[in-house]
């Protein structure tokens, strides 16, 4: 009987403990997907911002964007695969439909509404990074290694604000 239990308890335990590990691989999925979808996002604002860009402060935010983004979407996109996951392909709609509005603006107004978007972007993101970066898998080693380039993007993005 002794016995008994100690095996059932011994199944229960480990049965919560793979339910934790999959729903940890879930949130790490999740995180990856909306981090590989931010990437091509602003890779593709940084685009924008040196066609559409007034100062050149805007446009050369946009080369760091373009470039910083690009280079993290690799070991996002390396990060996944280790996860055996299905990575998306671009950017999610809503992404999308932020980008074509900001578009169609140029000049002085295009670099206002374009600082004020990457400094409430860059804020969601650091939050969002610095929780997944508790993960210890390869979704977390990734989420630790932006965070930085994510601040300094925010910083970026705050003294573009205020110079606007």
């Amino acid at each position: 009987m002794n016995r008994m239990l100690v095996s059932l308890g011994t199944v229960t335990f480990m049965a919560i403990a793979i339910a934790n590990a999959s729903a940890k691989d879930k949130q790490s999925e999740t995180f990856l997907k909306k981090a590989i979808e931010g990437n091509f996002a602003e890779v593709s604002m940084g685009e924008l911002a040196q066609q559409n860009g007034q100062s050149d402060a805007v446009k050369s935010f946009g080369r760091m964007l373009s470039t910083d983004h690009a280079a993290a979407n690799q070991k996002a996109l390396e990060a996944a695969q280790g996860l055996g996951m299905n990575p998306p392909s671009g950017p999610n709609a809503k992404q999308k439909a932020d980008h074509d509005k900001i578009a169609k603006m140029s000049g002085a107004g295009f670099d206002k509404t374009f600082a004020t978007h990457m400094v409430a972007d860059h804020q969601k993101d650091i939050a969002e990074y610095k929780k997944a970066s508790k993960t210890k898998n390869a979704a977390g080693e990734y989420a630790s290694g932006q965070i930085d380039t994510l601040q300094k993007h925010l910083d970026t993005a705050k003294s573009l604000k205020a110079g606007s």
